[in-house]
């Protein structure tokens, strides 16, 4: 017989900083019977997590292990999805109210995505819902001063996991450019940028919120590898002044 009562919410918990937290989030995290949080090791407090200890006591913390990193093994990615799958559908079963803190928002480039499908599988009846957090772009602007869009500029967003190819022909293009988890191409985006003449404006930042914080001009891009999760604005040229892309 169908549990209707389960109930998975994805709650988007921003990029690190725990006053980004939206209050319908911290409203969602303390209503829920248990709160997981995707970790890749269960011996280690992800960023989630850390996030979600502000709000919320441990003990109503379950930490589940999720393949965060395999980009080349689908078999064994899929595998560990059913294993985490698996695992937040006992949770459900025991407990009817489950959140799922991720970090940034549950819709974009999230794990969330992936787990819902399978719950929904497991445990049928399950009622889904997210809530929207800060990504990672927004607190980028917010801290160093970019603007992401002014008047019809078009905004686009590239995982630069899909390579460096997909970036180069996004900055190409017309309006922002924002890049998310090139820190292991660095050297890479940092070319596309040259070559398509954005580096000027463009900037990147990683560690949001957090002490280990960095903000800086992509110009100074050396080449070196940069934190996984790192995040770039690149902006178009705008030369009309005030409203000139209305």
């Amino acid at each position: 017989m169908p549990d209707v009562m389960s109930r998975l919410i994805g709650v988007g918990v921003g990029p690190g900083d725990p006053e980004l937290v939206t209050v319908k989030g911290v409203n969602a995290l303390r209503a829920a019977d248990v709160v997981v949080v995707p970790v890749m090791d269960t011996l280690e407090r992800g960023r989630a997590e850390a996030t979600v200890l502000h709000y919320v006591p441990a003990e109503k913390i379950v930490r589940v292990v999720f393949a965060l990193n395999e980009r080349t093994d689908r078999a064994r990615r899929e595998a560990a999805w059913d294993v985490a799958g698996e695992r937040v559908a006992q949770l459900l079963r025991e407990s009817g109210r489950v959140a799922f803190a991720t970090i940034g928002d549950p819709n974009v480039y999230s794990t969330f995505t992936y787990l819902a499908q399978t719950v929904a599988e497991l445990v049928p009846g399950t009622v889904v819902e997210t809530v929207p957090g800060i990504t990672a772009m927004q607190d980028l602007a917010a801290r160093s001063g970019a603007v992401l869009t002014e008047g019809t500029e078009p905004l686009t967003l590239v995982p630069v996991t899909a390579g460096s190819a997909v970036l180069k022909e996004a900055l190409s293009g017309p309006g922002t450019v924002v890049a998310y988890k090139f820190g292991r191409q660095a050297r890479e985006v940092a070319e596309a940028l040259r070559e398509t003449g954005r580096i000027g404006d463009a900037v990147w930042g990683s560690a949001l919120g957090l002490e280990s914080e960095s903000i800086r001009p992509a110009a100074e891009l050396d080449g070196g590898e940069l934190p996984y999760l790192s995040t770039l604005i690149a902006p178009p040229r705008r030369d009309g002044g005030r409203g000139g892309k209305l």
